[in-house]
């Protein structure tokens, strides 16, 4: 009796802190991810700027993170922090909301991978190589990447359904077999594993760009110096998008390796509850990484600094 005793009051504490954190955290992540947001579009979008191609990345990355606040997060927090979840009374709702969720979360990483492939054109010592970065190269990535994503989820538009998982309990997601299946492993190798890959390959690719652009001979630095110069502000911002992204995306890539790993094994409702607990976490955790943008950009760039303070100061 006590250790049934002791497992209740254990099941009652996670869901406790799951529900606290997204009655106070949540509201808070959302407010600040949309000043973030709302300040980085502005930036961007400035004359100055949005000339860059990498400023069309950003801008199309601050979108589908906006988006994503209000299509993902602030439905989540009604859920998991006040109980309310129009997912799983409207099934037209659960669908659309399940499609733009999954879809602007791939969108938005896919994006700051775009970024980061712009970013090693770029700064390439070749000139035909840097030539390849245009603003028209970047609105037709943005573009094919868009629809792309677009027709790869649509199924989700007649597939998601709503399920009954306890006597008081539903939830809005793919049904069991062929589609849950796939979802999962696509969660698992392109979310958990290429999309970090690749930001993380391409990033390394831009540095080393940027380490042989200082060891060349000085007088073929002059000639990139004016590039490497106004390039330089974009790359800072990047690098530290890619280390917010891969640092807080890493717990939900975690669990959802392990979910995958221990999907057949026979769990009680202490490891089941716990398990939930960590996902829910792991979720809140990921988000924040599309919420500080703006704050880091400020820390990192000078220029982005100056930017915010003429915003601020209505100049």
């Amino acid at each position: 009796m006590s250790s049934q005793s002791s497992s209740t009051n254990y099941i009652s504490l996670l869901k406790s802190i799951t529900k606290y954190l997204y009655q106070i955290g949540a509201p808070i992540l959302i407010c600040i991810g949309s000043i973030s947001c709302i300040l980085s579009l502005i930036v961007f979008t400035k004359k100055s700027l949005r000339k860059n191609p990498c400023s069309i990345y950003f801008i199309s990355y601050n979108i589908a993170n906006l988006t994503l606040i209000y299509s993902s997060i602030l439905t989540v927090t009604l859920s998991a922090g006040y109980g309310v979840s129009p997912s799983t009374y409207n099934l037209a709702f659960c669908r659309y909301n399940l499609y733009m969720a999954i879809l602007i979360d791939i969108l938005s990483s896919s994006y700051l991978v775009l970024a980061s492939i712009d970013r090693m054109l770029v700064t390439s010592v070749n000139v035909k190589t840097r030539q390849r970065s245009t603003r028209r190269f970047a609105y037709m990535s943005i573009i094919i990447i868009t629809i792309f994503w677009i027709l790869f989820h649509s199924h989700i538009l007649s597939s998601a359904v709503i399920t009954q998982v306890t006597p008081n309990n539903f939830v809005c997601n793919l049904p069991p077999g062929a589609d849950l299946i796939l979802h999962s492993y696509y969660s698992l190798i392109v979310k958990a594993l290429l999309i970090p890959l690749l930001m993380i390959i391409f990033g390394l690719l831009a540095l080393r760009n940027i380490r042989r652009i200082r060891s060349i001979r000085r007088t073929t630095k002059k000639q990139l110096q004016s590039s490497y110069s106004k390039d330089r502000q974009f790359c800072l911002i990047l690098f530290m998008d890619i280390a917010a992204y891969v640092i807080f995306s890493s717990m939900l890539s975690a669990n959802n390796m392990y979910q995958q790993i221990t999907q057949y094994y026979i769990k009680s409702s202490l490891q089941t509850q716990f398990e939930l607990f960590l996902k829910t976490t792991a979720v809140f955790i990921n988000y924040i990484s599309i919420c500080i943008g703006c704050y880091t950009n400020i820390f990192i760039s000078k220029t982005f600094r100056k930017n915010i303070k003429d915003i601020i100061l209505c100049k």
